[in-house]
């Protein structure tokens, strides 16, 4: 049995975005990402979180964005042997997107965007493939904040999940009856990059280590 010093993070999983050689796991001292900025706003003080980055299977831990006072991390992504991670830092009011090459260790700034980008950090995410990142507000309203720019609303239960290309895609769920009439259900709605419905698939789509799209039905 390995042991794994993980800064007391006790829960890891694979890294996003198709691998199977990285997992990643996040403290959560002032919760999500989002409510870390509202006691920010409020006037309190954010000690920042811990993030580590742990290679499979030698158990190897990385720490790209050591713990630090006013800053907060999120869950990272993995594109072309690269893993990305999202950083806020509220007191310079900065989005940090940070690479972390997985072969010689190197860590460096891939973007920095102002918070005010952003109505706030609510469902702020990196997402794969391209590398994006988007937004969708608690008004139904999904936006893609970089590199792009796109805006549009969504439909009733929508959630966005996964991007390939020009297409993407969101988790829908429904639900109707009561009792043993009940029944739920969820589906693929696919749409372009300015917000048309182009398909919708019964059941769900995963991203494999090798980059390939499974269509589970």
């Amino acid at each position: 049995m390995k042991t794994i010093h993980t800064d007391g993070i006790s829960y890891i999983e694979p890294v996003p975005g198709g691998t199977s050689g990285w997992y990643f796991g996040v403290s959560l001292e002032h919760g999500d990402l989002y409510e870390a900025e509202e006691i920010c706003s409020d006037g309190f003080p954010v000690e920042g979180n811990s993030l580590v980055l742990i290679r499979y299977p030698d158990g190897a831990v990385f720490r790209p964005l050591p713990k630090q006072a006013g800053t907060y991390s999120d869950t990272p992504v993995f594109l072309d042997g690269s893993i990305f991670c999202l950083n806020v830092d509220f007191l310079r009011q900065l989005i940090r997107i940070v690479r972390f090459d997985c072969k010689s260790g190197e860590v460096r700034t891939e973007a920095e965007l102002p918070l005010g980008a952003v109505k706030n950090c609510y469902n702020l995410k990196l997402h794969t493939s391209p590398l994006c990142l988007t937004r969708q507000g608690d008004d139904d309203v999904f936006e893609i904040v970089w590199p792009e720019k796109a805006r549009f609303p969504l439909g009733l239960h929508e959630s966005f999940f996964l991007r390939d290309g020009e297409k993407l895609f969101f988790s829908r769920w429904h639900e109707e009856g009561e009792g043993r009439d009940y029944r739920y259900w969820e589906e693929t709605v696919v749409r372009d990059l300015n917000g048309n419905l182009t398909e919708v698939l019964p059941g769900d789509i995963r991203r494999m280590p090798d980059g390939d799209l499974w269509h589970l039905v």
